[in-house]
């Protein structure tokens, strides 16, 4: 019998953002075990996010960040599709994040910015990071552009 406790299907939610019935599902597909079911949530989560990839983006946040005792800094526009999902902690933390890798390089523009390694892990890129919000949220997000400053 599969491990379905609450406490599973609550931190893969958590993670994911899939409905109760799919974390059931993929569990009992993968025989209660875990790091496969989370395999699994988020590949369809990706295929969910392509879906999304037309959608207009027109509403967001201008997040601003502060690096190393305020050596440096950026600010970033990221979309979304509304406001609800802009005042979402997830989507914060998202825009915390990437402005934080703004701070960590220096990126000619978005696609560079897109394709280089998350700081945080190296095994994800930062527009990774994008896709695994865009299928947990249920919305396009974009970012749109970004400035970096430092004093050298």
């Amino acid at each position: 019998m599969p491990n379905l406790d609450v406490e599973n299907i609550k931190k893969l939610r958590d993670l994911t953002g899939a409905g109760v019935l799919d974390i059931k599902k993929s569990l009992e597909e993968h025989g209660g075990d875990f790091e496969k079911a989370k395999a699994d949530l988020m590949e369809k989560g990706k295929a969910r996010a392509a879906s999304k990839a037309d959608r207009e983006a027109s509403d967001g946040l201008v997040y601003s960040y502060i690096h190393n005792g305020g050596r440096a800094g950026s600010m970033i526009l990221m979309a979304c599709e509304t406001d609800f999902v802009a005042k979402t902690p997830d989507f914060q933390n998202l825009c915390k994040e990437v402005a934080m890798q703004v701070c960590s390089g220096d990126y000619e523009n978005v696609e560079e910015l897109l394709n280089d390694e998350y700081v945080r892990d190296g095994s994800k890129k930062v527009g990774g990071l994008i896709t695994e919000a865009i299928a947990k949220l249920g919305e396009n997000i974009e970012l749109k552009q970004f400035v970096k400053y430092s004093v050298k």
